[in-house]
């Protein structure tokens, strides 16, 4: 039976499987006929019948009845008279298996990132392309510049996506900030630290790591301790939302011990950043960076960051030259700066595209209102992991909403919950890194993957898989703990406005 036959046969009749297309019935009579469906109509077909027929059947069928028709000439006949010479030559080279059109199946992204894209954000990026330097691209550049200083909560006039991964953007900080022969001070309280001092060795400087356990946060004292046995450190480095582990420092704090001691201080926002408070300018911080694929919820690729005047004074003020020509800052304050563009790279523009309309979807959602989506959630999926018997990594005030590191009972092989899940359930969540690989999952609820349908299903799927090992867990106790944070989150929300409408009444 072909797709046709297929559709036709879900629907009952060739006339609700048109109506259902909001097609004419001679159309879906014509498919069954021809004995296929038309290849553009692959992902609508897929979506309508919930992936009983997948898109790419539809596709390799309707390439097989009625194929590419690529040259309007035999083999052997040319348009300029003799048959092409590297033909042959050009056939070694060709791919050894028959390639298609790649077509992702539809996951949902519980991991530490990359997240679910909301569709607004994915019919933004696939706009026509324009020039890096089109006037309208250059509007666009500005607004983008202010719905990031928004999220990060700054006046910086030197905030923007650097064209790179968050890697990139941290990257951009090190080498603009450190200088061969700088002491930097480093807190390591996970995997991302760790790269921090690799950044700082490249940029030629010395690293002086604060070091506190994985899954517990920078302990202040110690980085006060630090600046005191070496004032002549010139940056502080940390890491505010630890993705390796889940938790959370006190930035603020951080930073505020930091400038007692004169040292800048360089801030890895990339998994906080939209999904729980980063206030750069109260907070005062110097140079900070973030990535477009965690909370912001876009397509990765993207690194915002913000400087302040004080950074900007310094880089302009270094005699050496900076060791990267691509991230100097120097040269990218005239292509990002408020007035005339100058040509530095080719900017993604579509990414672009993309991230401003995530960005402007926070706007709309209000940021307050996105860190208390991430609080809500996080509570009520809390509820339900502790319901199975599952402890999490971190102490309960310094867990991060959006990150959640869960520690793999004993006995249970945590690889294998997470194939199961990704296979059975096309449910994706992290595994543990470094010393905490194959001891920990990682449950992510980040930006547009942020939703209560996520965490019903991830509670759902989690405990059939766990019941199926021989793991001791009722199936329904997780769902129920988890609705019930729900009624106890919205009852009390219920009462504050209550009281908030009693007073004005007052």
């Amino acid at each position: 039976m072909n797709c046709a036959e297929r559709l036709v046969a879900l629907f009952g009749s060739q006339a609700e499987a048109a109506r259902q297309l909001r097609l004419d019935r001679a159309v879906v009579s014509n498919w069954v006929k021809s004995g296929y469906v038309p290849a553009r109509w692959a992902t609508e077909v897929e979506a309508l019948t919930s992936g009983q027929i997948a898109a790419l059947e539809i596709l390799n069928e309707a390439t097989a009845c009625k194929p590419l028709r690529l040259k309007s000439r035999p083999d052997g006949e040319s348009l300029f008279g003799s048959p092409l010479t590297g033909k042959n030559t050009m056939n070694a080279y060709a791919p050894a298996k028959r390639i298609t059109s790649f077509h992702p199946p539809q996951r949902t992204l519980m991991g530490p990132g990359p997240t679910e894209i909301h569709p607004r954000v994915l019919t933004t990026m696939s706009q026509p392309a324009i020039g890096y330097l089109d006037p309208v691209f250059v509007e666009m550049m500005e607004e983008l510049k202010a719905l990031l200083r928004y999220v990060y909560q700054t006046k910086n006039p030197l905030t923007f996506p650097i064209s790179g991964p968050g890697s990139v953007g941290m990257e951009y900080c090190f080498v603009n900030l450190v200088a061969p022969g700088d002491k930097v001070i480093v807190c390591r309280n996970g995997v991302f630290g760790g790269r921090m001092i690799e950044n700082v060795e490249r940029c030629g400087g010395t690293a002086v790591v604060v070091e506190d356990k994985w899954g517990e946060p920078v302990d202040p004292q110690k980085l006060e301790d630090a600046l005191k046995k070496n004032r002549d450190a010139r940056v502080v480095a940390f890491v505010h939302a630890e993705t390796s582990t889940g938790v959370q420092s006190d930035a603020q704090a951080l930073v505020a011990i930091a400038h007692q001691y004169d040292a800048l201080t360089i801030v890895d926002a990339v998994t906080s950043l939209g999904g729980t408070p980063v206030l750069v300018d109260e907070w005062k911080v110097d140079a900070i960076y973030s990535a477009s694929q965690k909370c912001l919820s876009c397509t990765p690729g993207l690194s915002p960051v913000s400087f302040s005047e004080r950074v900007v004074e310094y880089v302009k003020s270094r005699k050496d030259k900076i060791h990267s020509w691509f991230m100097d800052m120097n040269l990218l304050l005239g292509y990002w700066g408020a007035t005339n563009r100058t040509y530095h790279h080719t900017a993604p523009t579509n990414a672009l595209f993309a991230l401003h309309e995530a960005l402007l979807l926070i706007n709309e959602e209000g940021l307050e209102n996105s860190w208390a989506r991430h609080r809500r959630h996080h509570t009520a999926l809390k509820a339900g992991l502790e319901a199975m018997g599952l402890r999490f990594l971190v102490k309960p005030e310094h867990q991060l909403p959006q990150m959640n590191a869960v520690l793999c009972p004993e006995g249970v092989d945590e690889a294998k919950v997470r194939r199961t899940l990704l296979t059975e359930f096309n449910l994706e969540i992290g595994a543990g890194l470094g010393p905490l690989a194959g001891k920990i999952w990682r449950f992510g609820l980040l930006g547009y993957s942020c939703r209560p349908d996520n965490v019903m299903l991830c509670l759902s799927a989690l405990g059939s898989v766990l019941e199926d090992m021989g793991y001791a867990v009722h199936v329904g106790d997780a769902e129920a703990a988890a609705h019930a944070a729900y009624a106890a989150m919205h009852a009390k929300a219920a009462q504050a406005k209550a009281k908030t409408r009693a007073k004005a009444a007052a």
